[in-house]
């Protein structure tokens, strides 16, 4: 029998995320929860037997095996909880709680119920991520010394709870440094980290009380690599996005970059000396991935991995970056 799941927030990114999960064959989507009509609608259209219900308890009354959360930052961690304790896997979109105290808690209740937990880092699952992770750690590229991360986005979001502090936990180092933070930590194996320092912004000018940084700077050590971030929102970037995560080593580098302003099509390269090999390239399917392997690991056990507590370590230097 097929894990049974319901989707608590079905916006673009929760539909994309049922979807994607729907497509696997891994679980069944039994119920969905949305306060707007329109997506609870488009939620039915997805999933045509799944119940329409209230709110995350109503969905837990239905004993469910696992939550889907794709609602607003500040609701994540507690929901999580909530989720855990009446004995649900969860994945949850990024982040998993505003600061390191609240994702340490959701690992935790995670840990306790011996439940699943999965969060939506989904830039880990590009095909050209892969690639060079594989190369990293294969010790190909000699003893990786730095990384620089880039995250430019020309927009800004849309939600007006995004610039507030207490609801979203920060600006675009929460929303979007969070992701390539991972990545550095994720591919150098999660070491330690010290050293952390910043700078951030809003609107130009050194961030303020009750404001979120719309530019960022960042630089730490993990374990003995030197890591450079650099994240905005509404920047002149001259296009709609600039990101990239390029790997500096003694015997070789390699790099994921957005190709044309896009979000979603990167090209990955392997460099030694002035010599380019290319490592994956468009198209690829990647953006809902990790819901898809999150669904498909249920479907196998929805005991809790160990691979969630390495969420924290991201979490910590978001904490570090941000002064707390």
């Amino acid at each position: 029998m097929k894990p049974r799941v319901g989707f608590l927030g079905t916006g673009w990114i929760g539909r994309h995320r049922m979807e994607a999960m729907l497509a696997t064959g891994a679980i069944e989507a039994a119920a969905f929860a949305d306060p707007s009509a329109e997506c609870a609608d488009q939620a039915r259209a997805l999933a045509p037997d799944a119940r329409a219900v209230d709110g995350l308890e109503a969905m837990l009354g239905l004993g469910l095996d696992g939550i889907v959360i794709a609602t607003p930052s500040a609701m994540h961690a507690e929901q999580s909880i909530r989720a855990l304790e009446a004995g649900a896997a969860v994945f949850c979109q990024k982040p998993v709680g505003r600061t390191a105290a609240e994702v340490d808690a959701v690992i935790a209740a995670a840990r306790t119920a011996d439940r699943l937990l999965g969060v939506d880092l989904s830039y880990r699952h590009t095909e050209g991520m892969r690639a060079i992770a594989a190369l990293v750690r294969s010790g190909a590229l000699g003893h990786v010394f730095a990384v620089d991360l880039v995250f430019h986005n020309a927009y800004g979001p849309d939600k007006p709870w995004f610039y507030d502090p207490a609801q979203s936990g920060g600006g675009c180092v929460i929303d979007l440094g969070v992701h390539l933070v991972d990545l550095a930590l994720w591919t150098l194996g999660f070491p330690a980290v010290e050293g952390v320092t910043a700078s951030l912004r809003a609107k130009g000018q050194p961030l303020g009380h009750d404001q979120v940084e719309d530019y960022a700077t960042a630089a730490f050590r993990a374990g003995d690599t030197d890591v450079r971030l650099a994240c905005s929102w509404r920047v002149h970037a001259g296009t709609d996005a600039e990101i990239s995560a390029v790997f500096y080593g003694t015997e070789g580098g390699a790099a994921l970059r957005n190709t044309g302003g896009s979000f979603y099509d990167f090209v990955a390269e392997r460099f030694t000396g002035t010599s380019k090999a290319a490592l994956a390239s468009p198209p690829d399917a990647w953006g809902a991935r990790a819901a898809a392997t999150w669904a498909e690991q249920l479907a196998r056990s929805s005991r809790f991995d160990v691979e969630a507590e390495y969420f924290a370590r991201s979490a910590a230097v978001l904490d570090r970056i941000y002064g707390r």
